[in-house]
């Protein structure tokens, strides 16, 4: 009934929780409820040496969401390794987060995952490419075919391209990643945003500018969604906004074969316990399969 299967991965349910939004890896949330319940967990985004991040204050609440430039911090790849013996024992699907400064770290990350105990890897490609004078290797659909071709020789896992929305058309994006070689592809990243103190005149947060998510960013993200799916055959993973299981229904209506719950975990530690046991009551109540119900949007 809730079963689906991405690149050749089988996940007992569509649910994930998004990359950052869960801790490391999720343990955290143990104190409400077993790992084993989600369907993955997409850990905190790793990248080939430890990164502090940005200077503070590096989030910001606004209007039905919130504001953050925390700057990928992380403690790198070996590290991250060290974790996985364990999480493994959780009895979930592990997708690695994997960012770089350069496409050379990158892959220096993925071929240090090829070994590991994760099920597949996410490709974050809004990280600002410093080769590049700082734009985003995942702005411009040549951009987005160079890093996916060049990381997918080197890739043994499943590959997953994590767009980002600040693009001119997200179809274009979506069908250069799949032209390149990708296995699926997730979406929304956050939003470009900023919030601005009026006593002070000054940026609220340090980096000035930050990644808006949460329930704001929903309707974008769910039109997004649509567009890709309607552009690709890979499966497309939905994400932005994901607040109930009314909310991820939407997504698997629009195309999503799976979704990821990200700021919602914050707000709420149940929200994605929740939404899988919103989506199966309702799949029983209507004597229906999620097959019956990813890709069904009438227009």
């Amino acid at each position: 009934m809730m079963k689906i299967n991405i690149a050749g991965v089988e996940f007992k349910n569509p649910v994930m929780t998004a990359s950052g939004t869960c801790g490391l890896a999720g343990f955290e949330f143990e104190d409400f409820y077993p790992l084993s319940t989600l369907g993955g967990i997409i850990c905190k985004a790793v990248s080939r040496e430890a990164r502090t991040g940005n200077p503070i204050p590096r989030a910001a609440e606004t209007a039905s969401g919130m504001l953050n430039a925390v700057g990928l911090q992380n403690e790198g790849i070996d590290k991250f390794l060290t974790i996985l013996p364990m999480l493994a024992k959780k009895g979930t699907n592990i997708i690695a987060n994997a960012v770089g400064r350069t496409v050379e770290d990158y892959i220096y990350v993925v071929e240090r995952l090829n070994e590991s105990l994760v099920d597949m890897i996410e490709l974050n490609i809004s990280c600002p490419n410093v080769k590049e004078g700082g734009v985003a290797f995942g702005v411009y659909p040549k951009g987005v075919e160079d890093i996916v071709t060049r990381v997918k020789k080197s890739c043994k896992k499943p590959l997953i391209i994590k767009l980002s929305p600040n693009v001119a058309d997200i179809r274009e994006n979506a069908k250069a990643a799949e032209a390149a070689g990708a296995d699926a592809i997730s979406l929304i990243n956050t939003l470009t945003g900023m919030a601005i103190n009026y006593k002070t005149r000054r940026p609220i947060i340090a980096n000035v500018t930050g990644g808006l998510s949460g329930p704001a960013i929903k309707p974008v993200a769910l039109r997004m969604v649509w567009q890709a799916a309607s552009a690709v055959k890979i499966p497309v993973i939905g994400l932005g906004g994901i607040s109930t299981w009314q909310d991820a229904l939407e997504f698997l209506i629009a195309g999503a074969a799976a979704v990821q719950i990200g700021t919602a975990n914050m707000v709420n530690p149940m929200a994605a316990k929740q939404a899988i046991d919103g989506l199966e009551n309702y799949f029983k109540e209507n004597n229906l399969t999620i097959s019956d119900v990813i890709g069904s949007l009438i227009t």
